[in-house]
């Protein structure tokens, strides 16, 4: 088991954290993710606002039984002490077959053992062709260490 991150947060602690908290997502496994968060851990996320690992669980079967194929993107946008905020993109398509590409920003807040225990996110998301998708790779594992981040992205 790799030693956790933990605060205080320097520029390449805060870009770890922030990988290693993308690929749990791309993963898609609930209970594998809500590791990564306190037991009480605050959740903000969208217009959800709920409370602990249980909730977080649920949210995110729930999340990843309507967003298919799931790929998702994070970059660390600032740091400090305690606190990250990164910004994403993630990918997915609906039952059928509709693509979405969601942009958001995330505030995260870690307790001295690393664990985030709070987590404020704003989504919104936007139609996408097929065609106009950015993300491809194995739908079940990360990000390629070799796939493009945001920094250069189109909006």
């Amino acid at each position: 088991m790799p030693t956790p991150i933990v605060p205080p947060f320097t520029r390449e602690t805060a870009i770890a954290k922030a990988r290693m908290a993308e690929n749990a997502w791309n993963s898609r496994d609930p209970d594998r993710v809500a590791l990564a968060y306190t037991e009480d851990s605050h959740w903000r996320n969208r217009a959800e606002i709920f409370q602990g690992r249980d909730a977080i669980r649920e949210f995110l079967r729930r999340k990843w039984d309507k967003e298919l194929d799931y790929r998702l993107v994070k970059e660390v946008w600032a740091y400090a002490d305690n606190r990250i905020a990164v910004r994403f993109q993630y990918e997915w398509h609906d039952d059928a077959g509709q693509w979405y590409r969601a942009y958001g920003n995330e505030n995260w807040e870690f307790d001295e053992n690393g664990l985030m225990r709070r987590r404020e996110a704003s989504i919104n998301d936007k139609p996408i062709a097929e065609s106009d998708r950015r993300f491809f790779w194995d739908t079940s594992g990360p990000r390629p260490e070799d796939h493009p981040g945001l920094i250069n992205s189109p909006v």
